[in-house]
């Protein structure tokens, strides 16, 4: 299982991050809507390709997580997208999970769906070239929620998603996002993660997988979008770094954070705190989508010509990130390369 530790280490480690691009059709039509481009399968892949052949690729981005739609396409040089990924010593990656579904028994709440025929569809993406894989689960936070039928039920099927990814020879990225939507404080958010992070522990060891093979993709400890409370990144950095390093167990190598609604300049800021306050041996970076991607697709939507332009966007928004990642971010520097 060593060889699964090394290809964690490869996406998360040396100051490199994760480029999350695998919205689904109907999310990515959303994202082109909102800056008047069509949805085409062609346009989703200029834009995608754009970004995957950029600079940055290679020294900030060490893993790209795909749409079942990318991984089968090819670039305009006619080569296909995970090898265009793995030619810029970034790891191809895939998201396995068929999107989260009301929970019965709690109509508030969702379970993630995807294990029915996961074994055969885990086979085919890495003959694809995928070295890692995600599932995502999610948790509302209220007085009630999220339930203990949400957290055992989600906990239950990011374990066996992870065995089976670890049993194809893949890296599973095991994301319980507790959503910012809602009211609630920090401390809310903190108690909250801390028992879903827990519990997605407890049934991660009782399906014996490997984890100095998985990277965790949590959310950071953030009041509710709703809440009236407002703190400083120093805070939700203190709140992060005690929750992780009293949830999760030793052995796994990294977490990279999801952005999870905040805006690019956020999600840099509070990554850059934790990271000044990293006294753990995790590696602790990002694994994004929109906090990497927003400014570059508003650029591209005025002329889906202008590569270069596009590029320089993003090399930017993912410089800032890779220096995050080390603690190495300011206000200063995004200004003076802005």
């Amino acid at each position: 299982m060593s060889e699964l530790n090394d290809i964690a280490l490869k996406v998360i480690g040396n100051g490199k991050g994760i480029l999350a691009a695998d919205e689904s059709t109907g999310t990515m039509t959303k994202r082109l809507d909102s800056v008047n481009v069509e949805s085409s399968s062609k346009n989703r892949l200029i834009f995608r390709e754009t970004l995957f052949s950029s600079e940055s690729m290679k020294n900030c981005i060490g893993g790209v997580i795909l749409y079942d739609e990318t991984i089968k396409q090819s670039g305009s040089s006619g080569k296909k997208i995970p090898l265009l990924i793995s030619d810029s010593n970034a790891v191809p990656g895939i998201k396995v999970d068929t999107g989260a579904k009301v929970l019965a028994g709690s109509s508030d709440e969702k379970i993630t769906e995807g294990l029915d025929g996961l074994r055969e569809r885990l086979k085919e993406y890495y003959k694809l070239g995928a070295r890692f894989t995600k599932w995502r689960a999610v948790y509302v936070i209220s007085k009630e929620y999220p339930s203990k039928l949400s957290i055992i039920s989600n906990a239950h099927a990011l374990a066996r998603y992870a065995a089976l990814a670890q049993e194809s020879g893949m890296v599973p990225i095991v994301e319980p996002e507790v959503l910012m939507d809602g009211s609630h404080t920090a401390e809310d958010c903190y108690q909250k993660t801390s028992e879903v992070i827990k519990r997605c522990f407890e049934e991660l060891i009782l399906n014996k997988v490997d984890l100095k093979g998985i990277i965790l993709k949590p959310n950071m400890i953030l009041p509710g979008s709703k809440c009236e409370q407002k703190i400083s990144s120093e805070d939700i950095a203190k709140f992060t770094v005690k929750c992780l390093k009293d949830s999760v167990p030793s052995e796994v190598p990294g977490i990279a954070f999801l952005s999870g609604g905040q805006t690019e300049i956020e999600a840099t800021e509070n990554l850059n705190s934790i990271n000044k306050i990293n006294n753990t041996n995790f590696v602790m970076t990002y694994s994004y989508g929109r906090a990497l991607q927003q400014s570059a697709l508003k650029f591209w939507s005025k002329n889906i010509e202008d590569t270069k332009g596009t590029q320089a966007t993003f090399n930017h928004r993912a410089n800032m990130c890779s220096l995050a990642s080390q603690g190495k971010w300011s206000k200063d520097i995004e200004k003076q390369n802005s």
